[in-house]
């Protein structure tokens, strides 16, 4: 409990040590004035939640905006399928902040062996939580960095697993640098919910206190293609509970049951230790952009603590981007 409670407090100083190291050399770069910062709104987000390319502006050129994103994300694994459409509406007042708001619709399928050899399968769809994001951003020529404070409201079914029946929050902070094509990231994060899409849309949904980390690099190999590869890991503290969305309320377990910690396959909401929500593994992905409007990305994790070995996949468009493009265009 205190190692986790340590843990938390150094991941809530990082943001902090970060702002004032980039001030600092900032403060000392001849081309402080002129410098490309990253678009706060770039949330790069994609179904393994590797970092996408910075965004850069120059500051002359900087306008506020409108944003309006519509993302289709998936992952598949022997458990099931977890899918979500996510519309997204935000703005961009500057080029360190932006605010963005939407909901995710999901669609879940679960598949399972039955007693008589055969399959049975479960399917939840429906709303999700509503969400906010603030976000920051602050670009350096040593050091890019980008920090998210995301709140939801209950908005979806806790009994289907598509919401924890409370209020969240998450607050994710990102650092990384550029050597050319290559660029190593680090991120860190505190919640009471594992985020949505961190690494994989998992078969259940938590609540309870956690920190949350991710480590690895990126790879440009040409302006529309990326790769990635990265290391995670989740540790909660406290009391944690899971809502499955494959077994219902009510409804019997699923015979793979609930080895390596899959608590998920047994009953539609357990509580219990911080073990439950506990999680660690690697992923390697790759992102496709072929303009500024559309974005496609597809990944590969394992989870060493569930045994998990997951597909995940993104699609990603910029409808404000594409809307004034289709205005320009007359």
């Amino acid at each position: 409990m205190m190692k986790a409670m340590r843990i938390a407090v150094i991941v809530m100083m990082i943001p902090v040590t970060t702002m004032l190291f980039a001030a600092r050399l900032g403060a000392q770069s001849n081309s402080s004035s002129t410098a490309n910062v990253a678009d706060p709104a770039s949330s790069g987000s994609s179904s393994n939640d590797a970092p996408a390319s910075a965004q850069v502006t120059p500051a002359a050129n900087f306008n506020r905006h409108y944003l309006w994103t519509e993302e289709f994300d998936g992952s598949a694994n022997s458990e099931g399928q977890v899918m979500s459409i996510d519309s997204s509406v935000g703005y961009v007042f500057s080029r360190h902040f932006g605010v963005d708001a939407g909901i995710p619709i999901y669609f879940v399928r679960g598949t399972s062996t039955t007693s008589t050899g055969g399959t049975t399968t479960t399917s939840n769809n429906g709303l999700g939580d509503a969400y906010l994001q603030l976000r920051l951003a602050f670009a350096n020529p040593v050091l890019n960095y980008k920090t998210v404070l995301t709140g939801t409201a209950p908005t979806g079914s806790s009994s289907a697993g598509l919401s924890t029946g409370h209020a969240t929050y998450d607050w994710t902070n990102h650092i990384d640098h550029h050597f050319g094509r290559l660029v190593p990231f680090a991120e860190a994060g505190v919640g009471n919910s594992i985020p949505e899409t961190f690494v994989f849309n998992r078969p259940f949904k938590s609540y309870g206190h956690d920190a949350h980390f991710q480590a690895g690099a990126g790879f440009q190999i040409a302006d529309w293609l990326g790769v990635n590869a990265s290391a995670y890991d989740i540790a909660p503290w406290g009391t944690q509970t899971v809502y499955s969305r494959l077994v219902g309320v009510g409804g019997p377990p699923i015979l793979s049951g609930g080895g390596h910690g899959r608590v998920f396959n047994l009953a539609n909401r357990t509580t219990g230790s911080s073990s439950l929500a506990a999680d660690n593994g690697f992923s390697a992905g790759a992102d496709i952009s072929p303009g500024s409007v559309l974005d496609f990305s597809a990944s590969y994790s394992h989870s060493v603590h569930f045994q998990l070995d997951t597909l995940s996949f993104g699609v990603g468009v910029n409808m404000s981007k594409l809307l004034r493009h289709a205005r320009r265009s007359f």
